[in-house]
């Protein structure tokens, strides 16, 4: 009785536990990016100035960005501005950095999306067809698959899936979310342009953006499913070596239940978190794809703040994906205790 009184609060004190870990975490990379952001090799104000301002104009601006005060003073100042949704202007719009963020987020959120699906959804299976023939020809064949996954291009996949599939077979759409005579077709709700056109009712632009969609996603969750596979192979084989694998196969169960009611349901939490932490690196992960398709999305907003020296637009960016990453493992950890009933004891 006192075991089923003390659980709940038990939980409780976990999860703040946990939740200020998570606050500590932020604040630490707030402060790391902000300092590393001063210390690049980058002057932010003679990229605003240009290289042939007069040094009264570079001071002018030297001081309207308040780098004439001292850095601890300056954290301040960032500090305050961040917790009222301010990132400062781009140099590459001109505009706030935070309407930047949410204008290019939606659409790698969109490709990464439907990568993981792929990668998730093909990567599973795969890994447990693996380990439940393991050093048969399915095994070595899946594993030839994760070493090409991991050891390829991604940029030069990008490349031959287009030459292959759009320019030779004319199966999927080209660089783009959509063709040219469709873009602006479709209100923006949410950015994301396969829920828009659901919205709108407009099925020509849903399946162009789905034509668009499909072969970056693809080559992308590829890459995530080798990752993914060979975790699985390697969770499944751990179970299969168990003691009550054994014994359920000596009581008559088929291979089919032994496999996946029993061995399988025992690593789903695992996988919990290496899905979401190949989700976490899709999302930031996506420069070289969202590159060689032309995707206006996060990717391609951090290369070209990267390249033209823009370091409120290059903080943001590295703020959000720490979050990103921050917020995943948070999630993760409460469905592991959500659903491993070994934290429930």
């Amino acid at each position: 009785m006192s075991v089923a009184i003390l659980a709940p609060g038990s939980r409780t004190r976990r999860f703040s536990k946990r939740l200020t870990q998570v606050v500590i975490t932020l604040f630490g990379l707030l402060l790391l990016t902000f300092f590393i952001g001063r210390v690049m090799p980058v002057d932010p104000v003679l990229a605003i100035v240009g290289p042939d301002a007069d040094h009264s104009t570079y001071q002018q601006v030297y001081h309207q960005l308040g780098f004439d005060k001292s850095l601890l003073t300056q954290f301040g100042i960032y500090l305050n501005n961040l917790l009222h949704g301010d990132l400062g202007n781009a140099l590459l719009t001109g505009k706030p950095v935070t309407a930047d963020i949410l204008r290019v987020f939606p659409a790698t959120l969109e490709l990464a999306t439907m990568a993981i699906i792929v990668g998730a959804g093909l990567g599973i299976p795969l890994g447990v067809l693996a380990a439940a023939r393991r050093n048969s020809i399915s095994d070595y064949v899946v594993r030839i698959i994760s070493l090409a996954g991991y050891s390829t291009p991604i940029f030069w996949v990008g490349m031959m899936g287009l030459l292959l599939f759009y320019a030779w077979l004319g199966w999927v759409g080209g660089a783009g979310r959509l063709d040219l005579g469709l873009d602006g077709l479709v209100p923006r709700r949410t950015g994301l342009m396969t829920v828009d056109a659901l919205l709108a009712g407009n099925s020509v632009v849903f399946w162009n953006a789905i034509n668009h969609l499909v072969l970056p996603a693809s080559l992308l969750g590829f890459h995530s499913l080798a990752y993914i596979s060979r975790m699985t192979r390697s969770f499944m084989l751990a179970q299969l070596s168990q003691e009550f694998i054994i014994t359920a196969r000596v009581k008559g169960l088929t291979e089919r239940q032994v496999i996946w009611n029993h061995a399988f349901r025992n690593i789903l939490v695992q996988l919990l978190t290496v899905v979401a932490l190949a989700y976490g690196s899709l999302l930031e992960g996506a420069v070289l794809i969202e590159t060689v398709f032309s995707w206006p999305g996060f990717g391609s907003y951090l290369t070209g703040s990267l390249l033209l020296g823009d370091m409120n637009a290059v903080m943001g960016c590295v703020l959000l994906v720490g979050i990103i990453f921050v917020m995943l493992n948070l999630l993760s950890d409460m469905l592991y205790q959500l659903f491993d009933p070994r934290t429930k004891s």
